[in-house]
């Protein structure tokens, strides 16, 4: 079984997946982790963010994967903790338009959930990466709602981001994901739309239990 999970960053995509995989007993996938890998590892070798072939390079060689703890690895590092940092967060805007870059993370996150029931989050997983998914949602709420999210994360993993900065910085991801020549996020006909704005973590992932439970 394949759940796909679409929605704008700051929806709350990662912790109802964790939710309803943890409830499911399905591997989880957290495909924005793995495009912020490559901006990481940009980062960390100074590549220029107009460097496309050498990010590209970086993509096709560097190795991410999860433990069941959804710790993410980069190159056997645990750099979960790293990827979530200011500037790794206002690299991955510019790294993961690239068509090269997604083409390889759409064959790692394939190759990751080969013989398995997974559930994936991201922005094209239902359009691009599994349009035959046996379950889409895509997960949405209010921009200011998802800035106080962001806001309350980034406390828990000690990122100094105001409210503003990262309202502007959920404004300009929308603008960007959505205006994407390749894997731009979109909505489908067969997804479940889900306004999670007035909506608890539990309410959200009760829906979708529900959901998956009528369709089975």
């Amino acid at each position: 079984m394949i759940i796909a999970i679409d929605g704008p960053a700051g929806s709350g995509k990662g912790t109802v997946a964790e939710f309803v995989a943890e409830k499911l007993g399905l591997t989880r996938i957290d495909t924005g982790a793995m495009y912020r890998c490559v901006a990481l590892e940009t980062l960390r070798e100074g590549v220029s963010i107009d460097n496309k072939k050498k990010i590209i390079e970086i993509a096709k060689a560097i190795e991410i994967r999860f433990d069941e703890k959804q710790n993410v690895y980069l190159n056997g590092e645990n750099v979960t903790k790293e990827i979530r940092s200011a500037e790794v967060s206002s690299t991955v805007s510019s790294v993961s338009p690239i068509p090269e870059v997604r083409e390889e993370m759409v064959k790692q996150q394939r190759a990751l959930a080969k013989g398995l029931n997974v559930i994936m989050e991201g922005r094209d997983i239902g359009t691009v990466v599994f349009p035959n998914a046996d379950f889409k949602f895509y997960l949405d709420a209010s921009l200011d709602e998802r800035a106080r999210r962001r806001l309350l994360q980034n406390s828990e993993n000690n990122v100094g981001m105001s409210f503003e900065d990262i309202r502007k910085n959920l404004e300009k991801r929308d603008y960007d994901d959505s205006h994407r020549e390749v894997g731009a996020l979109i909505r489908c006909d067969d997804q479940i739309y889900i306004d999670s704005t007035n909506m608890t973590i539990e309410e959200v992932v009760e829906y979708i239990l529900q959901k998956v439970g009528v369709r089975k």
